[in-house]
């Protein structure tokens, strides 16, 4: 019998956040205003417990420190995905991530791609993927004068869409978004835009035009795979929504009993509709888990739709 290890989710509040992670996932979150459920993360900025097995009341960067044969020895000094439900009742912030080499050397840190899955849209929701600059130069311009009507790529969502958003993507997730996030172990963003938004004492956000200029890629590419593979299970079906060099994300649609292999030195569970049984486990829409690399095989039984994240 291997490790399936339930996280307690680590939120964050944010200006832009508001109360779905309570009213959708049951979450007992801190404020109506919270943006964020870090809900599978070693990131010292948000790093989750575990609530079962002899391992509970440590963290998971403690063991993947402590145990890496549980996470099939990969090497690293730090757990490299990491997964989100992102609660947008504002729009975020216009921005940006680097990649490894550069967040590397200027913020000793990975860099960051990330990937979305569209949970709930309210009617009318966009989103902000890349822009309309052909040149630097004209990207550059555009910034200086703050010409973000014309600069950015934006287009309406709704609920089953998915992106993949590779460092160097500008990008705005928009008010009335509910949206699972994998992504690398990174917590570097760059904020190009913020529609002048002030806090409550009246100040703007910081924003990082420099390293925005010099990390976004012109001319964008917004290119996005529709033709996702679809492989019917005993019980229901799988969906490959992106295999990157950074991670692999597959949606499972289960309907009754099905037994999942575990290949790979870890799977990050994420339940994001219905209920049923992760092997002996009780398990709920809003639950997340790592299988680690003890747990060969695992038995899902229920009517349940399922994020599983990997290398």
């Amino acid at each position: 019998m291997g490790h399936i290890l339930k996280m307690k989710p680590v939120f964050k509040e944010m200006i832009w956040g508001g109360k779905k992670l309570r009213d959708v996932y049951g979450y007992e979150i801190p404020s109506d205003k919270t943006g964020e459920a870090w809900t599978i993360s070693a990131h010292k900025n948000g790093n989750c417990t575990i609530e079962n097995t002899e391992y509970a009341g440590k963290t998971l960067a403690e063991l993947f420190e402590e145990h890496r044969e549980l996470f099939g020895d990969i090497e690293g000094d730090q757990f490299p995905l990491l997964v989100k439900y992102i609660d947008a009742n504002d729009n975020l912030s216009v921005q940006v991530h680097p990649d490894d080499t550069y967040a590397g050397e200027h913020e000793n840190s990975l860099g960051k791609t990330e990937c979305w899955y569209v949970l709930q849209a309210d009617e009318g929701t966009k989103m902000v993927m890349g822009h309309h600059a052909k040149t630097k130069e004209e990207f550059v311009r555009a910034v200086e004068e703050d010409d973000y009507d014309h600069l950015l790529n934006s287009f309406p969502i709704q609920e089953g869409d998915f992106f993949y958003i590779p460092s160097g993507t500008l990008h705005a997730i928009c008010s009335g978004s509910l949206i699972y996030e994998a992504q690398q172990s990174s917590d570097i963003t760059y904020r190009v835009y913020d529609y002048h938004r002030k806090d409550k004492d009246g100040n703007e956000r910081q924003l990082h035009v420099k390293q925005s200029i010099d990390v976004t890629r012109v001319p964008a590419d917004v290119s996005q795979n529709k033709d996702f593979v679809c492989e019917k299970l005993e019980n229901g079906s799988k969906t490959a929504l992106i295999e990157s060099e950074f991670f692999a994300v597959n949606k499972y649609e289960l309907n009754g009993k099905n037994v999942i292999i575990n290949d790979k030195p870890f799977q990050l569970v994420s339940v994001i509709e219905g209920s049923g049984m992760i092997d002996t486990m009780e398990v709920k829409k809003g639950d997340n888990f790592v299988i680690c690399s003890d747990q060969k095989e695992t038995v899902f039984d229920g009517t349940m739709q399922v994020m599983i994240a990997t290398l």
